[in-house]
């Protein structure tokens, strides 16, 4: 994983390896087709946002949800995840965002964005919040166009 990290006087190199470690075993959870093992990467109570608006509270809950997806719809299918910003907003609360996708072929698009909001739970790290968000190109495309044009020509 490519990763830009955002340092606090409260983070550690350790620190910042584990919280990768975890989102890799998400990752490897995925790829496995594992619901039980992808779940277990969850906090007990941890909210889980997909881009649809479809949520699920709890660790069962991203159980249950995951069974249907790696058994149908998305069985054999790989995660791809870049991060692409990862700070501590407190000793044991690390916010990561990603660029990432899924997919089966040999390359895999990102066409969604996510935050994670990692929690350390003993000596591991584990997700208590996740938001994937697709993105819309054409609005990226209208919305860069207008931040342009609307850049002050004279910065200080």
């Amino acid at each position: 994983m490519n990763e830009h990290m955002t340092s606090t006087p409260t983070s550690t190199d350790a620190d910042r390896t584990s919280v990768l470690e975890a989102l890799d075993r998400i990752r490897a959870a995925w790829d496995a087709g594992d619901a039980a093992a992808y779940a277990a990467e969850f906090t007990d109570d941890a909210s889980y946002v997909i881009f649809a608006g479809l949520h699920d509270l709890g660790r069962d809950a991203i159980r249950r949800a995951h069974v249907p997806v790696f058994g149908k719809w998305q069985r054999g299918s790989r995660m791809s995840v870049q991060v692409l910003d990862l700070r501590f907003v407190a000793p044991d609360v690390a916010v990561v965002l990603t660029d990432g996708g899924i997919g089966k072929g040999a390359r895999i698009g990102h066409d969604k964005v996510q935050t994670f909001v990692m929690v350390r739970d003993g000596a591991t790290w584990r997700c208590t919040a996740f938001q994937n968000t697709k993105k819309n190109r054409l609005f990226m495309a209208v919305n860069r166009r207008a931040v342009e044009r609307m850049a002050d020509p004279n910065p200080q």
